[in-house]
């Protein structure tokens, strides 16, 4: 519905465009007036002609790429909403963002966006405006393959607008990540896309060391991480967490067998709920105790990362002295059997 009506406001407007043009105006134009320019063209000579022409013919028409208050009200945009979306756009210096704006708001609105929406989403990502239309029809276009219709499209566009900053390309790269490296389903990347958007421009080494942690350090299987909504926390928020309950033996690591001599509880009930309520029904503790914790812990991989830095240059350390050795080595075995 929200289509059919931003199409016909983007039709309305390209009519009225059209009937301001000089070439539309030509149509009509009275018959006996073409008739005295045609006739007064051969009583003269070809420059006099070419001067009258010249004269006669008409001021180019304002291009339909250019975007003025009168073409946001045509599209359905109030008085104070174009007003606003004009000065933003003119605060943009980037000469792309002019030339783009015009296309970049009709896709929005064809999406099935409305005005108001769409005001609030370029406030969010005013990146958008540098966009060329062709591509963002082809990452909407993308979206939709992968399993995103309408109404859950709009709705991720609208509460993540840098979705349609990200090339097709990349998005493709991670949905690859999620499939072969964790082994999601289809639908569950579907899910992953409409739930954690933010993911297609999260680091995959950082993705595959978060996946890695939760699935072993953790024992939680692919179909709970998509549940709990996973990958729209950090790192640190779940290892916090997790850490917590380990330290207060309300955790276990299942063995080979993915069994524990406890109940772990859910990770949707340790990371979708807020921190007073994570003290109060899971961990049982108070919250002086959870900040004296994550102060340790940062101590803690703070000193973790250090030893592994100091651990990894002494290795590399030892591989040079060994190479030298190794060339100076068969240095002198060469000249030893030079001499025998």
């Amino acid at each position: 519905m929200g289509t059919r009506v931003a199409a016909r406001q983007l039709l309305r407007w390209t009519v009225r465009k059209a009937s301001s043009s000089s070439a539309f105006r030509s149509l009509f134009q009275p018959r006996y007036i073409r008739c005295s320019l045609l006739c007064s063209s051969t009583s003269q000579s070809p420059l006099q002609s070419a001067q009258r022409s010249h004269e006669l013919s008409p001021p180019p028409a304002e291009p339909a790429t250019e975007l003025s208050l009168h073409s946001l009200l045509d599209m359905g945009f109030t008085d104070t909403q174009a007003q606003q979306m004009y000065d933003t756009l003119s605060k943009i210096t980037r000469r792309s963002a002019a030339k783009h704006a015009l296309s970049t708001l009709t896709a929005l609105l064809v999406l099935g966006l409305n005005p108001s929406t769409v005001l609030k989403l370029l406030e969010k990502c005013p990146e958008l405006y540098t966009v060329k239309e062709s591509q963002l029809q082809q990452r909407i276009g993308n979206l939709r393959k992968l399993g995103l219709g309408e109404g859950s499209l709009q709705r991720l566009v609208a509460y993540y607008p840098p979705l349609l900053t990200v090339p097709v390309k990349t998005v493709k790269h991670v949905v690859v990540f999620l499939r072969e490296k964790c082994l999601f389903t289809i639908q569950q990347v579907t899910d992953i896309l409409r739930d954690s958007p933010a993911i297609v421009v999260e680091n995959l080494d950082h993705l595959e060391y978060k996946f890695q942690y939760v699935y072993f350090r953790m024992g939680v299987k692919q179909a709970e991480m998509v549940k709990s909504r996973l990958f729209r926390f950090t790192l640190d928020e779940v290892r916090h967490r997790h850490c917590f309950l380990e330290r207060r033996g309300l955790y276990q690591t299942p063995d080979k067998k993915g069994q524990t001599t406890i109940i772990n509880p859910k990770l949707d009930s340790v990371l979708s709920v807020d921190q007073d309520t994570f003290l109060a029904h899971v961990a049982m503790a108070s919250s002086e105790e959870y900040d004296v914790f994550k102060r340790l812990m940062a101590r803690e991989w703070q000193e973790e990362e250090l030893r592994r830095g100091s651990i990894e240059a002494d290795g590399d350390d030892d591989a040079e002295e060994d190479e030298e050795d190794e060339e100076t080595g068969g240095k002198s075995g060469y000249r030893k059997r030079r001499k025998k």
